[in-house]
């Protein structure tokens, strides 16, 4: 149904980078301990503005055009940290944690988003 799809398309994607980004915090606080290793982060405001800018473009087959909201190298950015290691490892365990729980907290209301969009629906189909 296309009207689904473009009323939770933005949700899709958003929900798919909030994911991608608690990989990659994952992936930091999981290297704590690993010398030279350095942290990184999604710069989430780039990866949706391009995916709002990339909704512009319309194309004559389905094909033509692949839209991918994936969060990729170009999307990661270093982070610096407050206090330097001796080893070279710039994860800050206590920054990380901090950093996925409100990840994990956005991610949540996010699907509270698309579950209270869900229901609007599903009681307007229903003649509510």
């Amino acid at each position: 149904m296309k009207i689904l799809d473009s009323a939770f398309a933005f949700s899709e994607r958003t929900l798919s980078v909030r994911g991608q980004r608690m990989e990659v915090l994952s992936r930091n606080i999981a290297n704590a301990d690993t010398p030279n290793f350095k942290a990184q982060d999604v710069d989430f405001k780039s990866v949706l503005s391009g995916a709002q800018s990339a909704r512009t473009i319309r194309a004559t087959q389905a094909g033509h055009i692949h839209q991918s909201t994936a969060a990729t190298d170009a999307n990661l950015v270093y982070t610096i940290p407050l206090n330097s290691s001796v080893d070279g490892n710039t994860v800050e365990l206590s920054v990380e944690q901090a950093k996925y729980g409100r990840a994990a907290a956005e991610y949540q209301a996010t699907l509270q988003f698309i579950q209270g969009d869900m229901s609007g629906i599903r009681k307007a189909l229903k003649g509510e």
